[in-house]
């Protein structure tokens, strides 16, 4: 009987894990690893969770130590979430995943996109469009848009709502607004616009904390839904809102 391959991104030292439950680790680059289309993806920490997503895993992933935003795997459960995954004993949850276009390319995040003045507390014009019509205008450091797994991250610091993850909504937060009383949005997760109106001072497009690079004002920012990331639950898993 041939041993199951599972994945490895974050921490190749869980390569130990998998081949004492039975499984046949894979491990690399993320890009490299979701190649070999590995039957389940282990992703250590926030950041190997991330990492997997933007390589174009889809799923199924077991996140450890991924803190409360997914159904996590504490490190010393590893063993034992591997045993149950292998045999079978799992549930399947599921993460919209978004991407941002723009002359830059195209970028995936499981958490969140932003525009952010590269130098501290500099304040730029941003206008937020969906389906052609404008949604609002505003002088802010930046602003950010966050599927359910992000919002409980850095958008609930700038004052945005915390969404349930089942939701299909995307969380819109002007990140410093210059105004007190800036509103947020919450809207369908369908494309959005996101544009720099004024050139004062540099803009950066950040993936999940990724930079992708600076952004000029009259160049458009595509946001939308690029699908879902299928996370593997077992009982070690912490099953929390995010």
């Amino acid at each position: 009987m041939s041993r199951p391959t599972v994945g490895v991104i974050g921490d190749e030292t869980a390569r130990d894990a998998v081949t004492a439950s039975g499984g046949d680790p894979v491990v690399g680059a993320p890009a490299e690893v979701a190649a070999a289309t590995p039957e389940l993806i282990v992703t250590v920490g926030e950041r190997g969770l991330l990492d997997a997503v933007a390589a174009g895993v889809d799923g199924p992933v077991l996140p450890v130590a991924a803190r409360e935003r997914v159904p996590s795997v504490p490190r010393d459960s590893l063993d034992t979430a591997l045993d149950a995954f292998l045999a079978g004993r799992h549930e399947t949850a599921t993460r919209p995943v978004i991407s941002a276009r723009s002359p830059l390319g195209e970028t995936r995040a499981l958490m969140d996109v932003m525009l952010v003045t590269a130098e501290p507390a500099r304040i730029s014009e941003y206008a937020v469009c969906r389906g052609g019509e404008s949604v609002a205008t505003f002088r802010a450091d930046g602003v950010v848009v966050a599927t359910p797994a992000g919002s409980r991250g850095y958008t609930r610091r700038a004052g945005g709502p915390v969404l349930a993850p089942e939701l299909d909504v995307l969380a819109v937060v002007p990140v410093a607004p210059f105004s007190t009383d800036e509103d947020t949005w919450i809207l369908p997760a369908s494309e959005l616009e996101l544009r720099i109106e004024r050139d004062e001072t540099p803009v950066e497009l950040l993936a999940d904390d990724r930079t992708a690079g600076s952004v000029v004002p009259g160049e458009s920012v595509r946001v939308g839904r690029d699908g879902t990331l299928s996370v593997a639950v077992v009982d070690a898993s912490r099953r929390r809102i995010g």
